[in-house]
């Protein structure tokens, strides 16, 4: 997509999203590459989990009005969310979106990881994670 070279990402998938506190103001979501290598995403708002639980369950009931917003502007011009790439920006995690259709190529670049991520569940995008966030991560096993 936009970051460089395919092989700096790898595909991951949604394997839980949930809340780091009882009051539920924190998400927190953990990827997992198909390799079984991990990482944990926190530090955005417990209403975006809200609508990535949601959304990974099929639930597409009430939708966010800025969601509506890129979905209507996206069917007006014949695009489709292709895919989200995930990385690193200094201290915070930053998200490229890429929309195709039609002979037409749309990035929008340097965005919330949490907002690119409940897109893609949303419209069941593929989520592309940075190497570099797994590297740093062990893999998962069986426990001692």
């Amino acid at each position: 997509m936009s970051k460089g070279a395919g092989s700096d990402f790898t595909r991951v998938k949604v394997a839980e999203v949930g809340f780091t506190d009882e009051s539920g103001a924190e998400g927190l979501i953990l990827l997992k590459s198909e390799g079984g290598r991990a990482f944990a995403m926190r530090a955005f708002s417990g209403e975006s989990a809200m609508h990535m639980q949601r959304f990974s369950r099929g639930d597409r009931s009430s939708i966010p009005s800025v969601f509506n917003m890129i979905e209507e502007l996206a069917d007006k011009e014949g695009l489709h969310l292709s895919g989200v790439e995930v990385y690193p920006a200094g201290d915070v995690l930053r998200a490229d979106m890429q929309f195709l259709g039609k002979g037409k190529d749309r990035l929008l670049g340097g965005y919330r990881a949490s907002d690119a991520i409940a897109l893609a569940l949303l419209y069941e995008a593929p989520i592309m994670l940075h190497r570099s966030l797994l590297e740093s991560e062990r893999e998962e096993g069986p426990q001692a």
